[in-house]
C-alpha cells in the first residue's frame, strides 16, 4: 500500500495558556473554537492583507497545530514569534506527528477547504510519500498553497478564493490584514482570482506559479477576464452568484 504521508508539510505546535488567545489576534480563521477533528485553513497576512503564509489548524487539547509547508515552517515560526512579546506562549516543531492524506479514508476528516480534495489527518509518519499524488489531484481542483503558488506579499487574501474555500471568519474581531479584507468582502471588490491557465496561455506579468510538470501558470487574472468554461465547478458557480449580487 502507498503511504500517505505528506512529506512537504510539517507541523508547528503552539502551546501554552495564552496560545489561542494569541493565534485569534494574528490569523484568519477563528482558533478559540477549534476542536479536534475539525481542521480549518486559515491564513496569516500583511496589515494590507496580502497573503504571508496559508496553513490548516488542528486542535489538540488546548494546543493548536499548525499544518504548513515544510519549507515555510523555520520563516513561520519565526514570524509568530515576532508578535508573542511577553505571552505565555510556546512555539515549537512537532515532530511525533506527519500530515497524511489519502482521496478516500474512513473516518478520517476531510480537507477543510473542498471536499473533493480527499481526506486529511495526523499520526506518525510511514515510509510513503503522497506528496506528489496530492499536488497532482489539487491543482486541477483549482486550489492554490504555499508560497510559490499563493505568492507570498503579493496577493490579497481574498483574491486567493480564500472566501470560497473557507479561508476566513468575519465575526472573529480583529487579526492582521483584517480591516482590508472586510472592506473587499462587504463591498464586493475582488476584481481578481488566482487560477490555474495552461502553460502555453501564461501571461508573465501576471504569472505567480509556472508549473511545466503540470503544463499549467498560476495566475492572478481579472474577473471580467475569465471563462466559466475553464474554471473549476466551484469557482465558476462563486463567481456566477457574486455577478447574480
Amino acid at each position: 500500500m502507498t503511504g500517505t504521508t505528506l512529506r512537504d508539510r510539517a507541523l508547528l505546535r503552539i502551546s501554552g495558556e495564552e496560545a489561542r488567545p494569541f493565534l485569534q489576534g494574528l490569523l484568519t480563521r477563528d482558533v478559540v473554537g477549534l476542536e479536534p477533528g475539525g481542521p480549518r485553513w486559515g491564513g496569516l497576512l500583511t496589515p494590507q492583507g496580502k497573503a504571508l503564509f496559508d496553513f490548516i489548524l488542528w486542535a489538540d487539547g488546548d494546543d493548536v497545530l499548525i499544518d504548513c509547508e515544510a519549507g515555510q515552517a523555520d520563516a513561520l515560526a519565526k514570524r509568530l514569534a515576532l508578535y508573542r512579546l511577553r505571552r505565555k506562549v510556546v512555539i515549537a516543531r512537532e515532530e511525533g506527528l506527519a500530515v497524511h492524506w489519502a482521496l478516500e479514508a474512513e473516518g478520517k476528516p476531510l480537507d477543510p477547504r473542498l471536499p473533493a480534495l480527499g481526506h486529511r489527518w495526523l499520526a506518525p509518519a510511514d515510509e510513503g510519500d503522497a506528496s506528489a499524488d496530492f499536488r497532482a489531484h489539487r491543482l486541477p481542483l483549482g486550489i492554490f498553497e504555499g508560497a510559490a503558488e499563493l505568492g507570498q506579499d503579493q496577493t490579497l487574501w481574498l483574491e486567493t478564493n480564500a472566501e470560497e474555500l473557507h479561508g476566513v471568519d468575519y465575526d472573529k474581531g480583529c487579526y492582521i490584514g483584517q480591516e482590508n479584507t472586510a472592506r473587499m468582502h462587504y463591498r464586493s471588490k475582488v476584481n481578481r482570482r488566482l487560477v490555474a491557465v495552461p502553460l502555453a496561455q501564461a501571461d508573465e506579468k501576471r504569472q505567480r506559479a509556472a508549473l511545466p510538470d503540470m503544463g499549467l501558470s498560476v495566475e492572478l487574472r481579472r474577473v471580467e477576464d475569465l471563462d466559466p468554461a475553464t474554471l473549476p465547478g466551484w469557482l465558476a458557480d462563486a463567481l456566477a452568484k457574486q455577478g447574480a449580487e
